[in-house]
């Protein structure tokens, strides 16, 4: 079983203030006098109001429920996931932070893919780690992590975390499970698999019984930026087993998620229907959008994503394009990471299928 800091094993850190939604819980009844919590209770928010009006202002008093139950009840209703294995935070990116808190301590090494989402490697660091990484397996039509590559890294290093997103970002490649179930079993026995899928609503198969289990040794990280639309309001979830999350519990920001952000997330996930054919939508504009760059000659990576990749033939021509996109106020990603320069993401929106919005990356195709 992979292994936690030693200062969190035993008694450990407690949460100090769970919050007057859990007190209820616990007590069984409402507290409607809120007299100890120091909040600014009997603000007018006159401003704010006339701004946003009454029904936003009526989140922002008190500290949002640090248990966020009624995300958790929706999400374990609709996926069919346990609520135990459920665990909400400030979106997949602090869950990322969290996980390390909770796992690691300064001078452990992880694993990642080099030019993989680099905000895991921008954590890891911060957390004191030693950052090794793999490069991506190339090949034409193909770039994905090399899971043989980071097992082998993880045993040679003795890692504490490997780090692996699956759909990929940024080249939108998704592993099977079983790839995934053969990693996880190739990894050291102490060694976690931080599994982020954040792009997970995106894959064909989203909510079968694999994507929603909790695996011993796994920390699943999943986002409601994407999907859901929800990315300023900075919420996501965990799936791991509850000993898992318990420990995360020890040493996450109680109330990391606002009282907003859970209301407006419950809504959202009240609606489904309106989340499904936003899928739907953007997959049926990346095919388009893959196509309509295949059929020019580019190299399109297949994509399991809300975004296409697109190889160039060297990094100086990917840079070049990037500049005169940026010039026409046409924000697309170039990889920051040498060893994939040469590779654009571009999210499959509608402006990015209006004629003439990608000009300069059609005419670099075509020369």
């Amino acid at each position: 079983m992979p292994r936690y800091p030693e200062h969190l094993t035993g008694e450990g850190p407690h949460n100090p203030f769970p919050g007057i939604k859990v007190l209820e819980r616990k007590l069984g009844h409402a507290v409607p006098y809120q007299l100890g919590s120091n909040e600014g209770l009997d603000m007018p928010h006159h401003a704010l109001r006339e701004h946003f009006g009454d029904a936003l202002a009526a989140h922002v008093y008190s500290y949002g429920d640090a248990e966020a139950l009624g995300i958790r009840k929706r999400l374990s209703a609709q996926q069919g996931m346990p609520l135990e294995t459920l665990l909400v935070d400030a979106g997949a990116d602090s869950l990322m932070a969290l996980a390390l808190r909770t796992t690691c301590e300064p001078g452990d090494k992880v694993v990642s893919t080099a030019g993989t989402y680099p905000t895991f490697g921008y954590f890891a660091r911060g957390q004191g780690c030693h950052l090794v990484e793999p490069s991506y397996f190339e090949a034409p039509g193909v770039l994905a992590p090399d899971l043989d590559a980071l097992a082998i890294a993880a045993q040679d290093a003795d890692a504490r975390v490997v780090y692996l997103a699956n759909p990929d970002n940024p080249s939108g490649h998704l592993h099977s499970d079983s790839d995934i179930l053969k990693l996880r079993e190739a990894l050291p026995d102490t060694c976690w698999l931080l599994l982020d899928e954040a792009y997970g609503d995106f894959r064909d198969d989203a909510g079968s019984e694999f994507t929603t289990r909790a695996i011993p040794g796994v920390i699943r990280l999943r986002t409601l930026s994407k999907a859901h639309g929800l990315a300023g309001l900075r919420i996501g979830y965990a799936i791991a087993e509850p000993d898992v999350l318990a420990m995360m519990m020890k040493v996450r920001i109680h109330y990391a998620v606002s009282t907003f952000t859970q209301a407006a997330a419950e809504v959202v996930l009240d609606h489904p229907d309106e989340v499904n054919q936003h899928v739907a939508d953007v997959k049926a504009r990346r095919e388009q959008l893959a196509e309509h760059f295949r059929a020019l000659g580019a190299d399109v990576l297949p994509s399991a994503t809300n975004f296409i990749g697109i190889r160039l033939s060297s990094a100086e021509l990917a840079a070049e394009v990037h500049q005169q996109l940026l010039a026409e106020g046409v924000l697309v990603a170039r990889l920051a990471h040498p060893e994939l320069a040469n590779v654009i993401r571009i999210t499959a929106v509608q402006a990015a299928l209006e004629p003439g919005r990608l000009a300069a990356l059609e005419k670099a195709i075509k020369t």
